[in-house]
């Protein structure tokens, strides 16, 4: 019995699980950038720069006037679609979900207007809205809405009917039950739709500038692949990468306040 329980493993604490984490995180990126570096030194290929190349395009191109010229607005914009696609999405998805005979008549046209690719809408944004930073911020909302006002349907509708209907029991207001019991039992839903959206958003906001632009991160990634200026080119998109991880970053912090008790509940049920 003792040499076997010798033999066991013992099992590995917190502080192993986190540094084995760390270590696939830093390590495959590491690693990628290696076999980068090797490739890039042996293609002839002009549009394969290597990863001095690009930094060095990179702190020249955007430290500097062209984050403040290019990437702020971009980023105001980005953060204004993203914000009103929120407001928009939750609201209407709160009330679609409640009505039922709301939800089903507008549910074709839903699936209509969801179908349209958002792109096709620029140029009728540019028509009635013109070159404006009020276009390109519609192009966003139009498509990031989507993921956030279905998900919000689909939470508000499964709402347990049995709490709702204790609430009402015990005459609880419609604004107390929308606050303390329909939007936390959609919230896990609700944040799906949001992180869905997040990476739309962001697509949307570089298509958006490309058209009759004269700023922005992608009027200056398209400047640049005109231009044939291949190290620029790809240090936006490198840029672009980033906001996106910063942005998931962010997201992930603020859901895991805001659902705190629900992966509260997750960890009690997997007990």
């Amino acid at each position: 019995m003792t040499a076997l329980g010798a033999g066991r493993a013992r099992p590995r604490g917190p502080g192993a699980r986190a540094a084995e984490n760390v270590l696939f995180a830093v390590g495959l990126p590491v690693l990628a950038v290696g076999l980068w570096a090797v490739w890039s030194t042996r293609s002839a290929n002009r549009f394969l720069v290597g990863p001095r190349a690009l930094l060095d395009a990179f702190r020249q191109t955007w430290i500097g006037p062209a984050f403040v010229d290019d990437v702020l607005p971009s980023v105001y914009r980005l953060l204004a679609g993203l914000f009103a696609s929120i407001l928009l999405g939750v609201a209407a998805g709160v009330v679609i979900g409640r009505i039922r005979p709301l939800r089903e008549i507008l549910e074709p046209l839903l699936e209509f207007f969801r179908a349209i690719p958002p792109p096709v809408l620029i140029p009728v944004a540019m028509l009635l809205l013109g070159i404006t930073d009020t276009m390109k911020v519609v192009v966003i909302v139009s498509g990031a809405i989507w993921p956030i006002l279905l998900n919000t349907i689909e939470g508000v509708r499964a709402t347990d009917s049995v709490m709702l209907e204790t609430a009402r029991s015990f005459r609880i207001s419609r604004w107390d039950r929308l606050w303390l019991l329909i939007l936390p039992a959609a919230s896990p839903r609700i944040m799906t739709g949001v992180r869905q959206a997040l990476s739309v958003a962001l697509i949307l906001m570089v298509i958006s500038e490309m058209f009759a632009s004269s700023a922005g991160l992608g009027y200056r990634i398209a400047y640049f692949q005109r231009n044939y200026l291949i190290a620029e080119m790809w240090s936006g998109i490198l840029l672009l990468g980033l906001i996106g991880v910063f942005l998931a970053v962010v997201f992930g912090v603020v859901e895991r306040r805001v659902l705190r008790w629900y992966h509260g509940m997750k960890e009690i049920t997997r007990a």
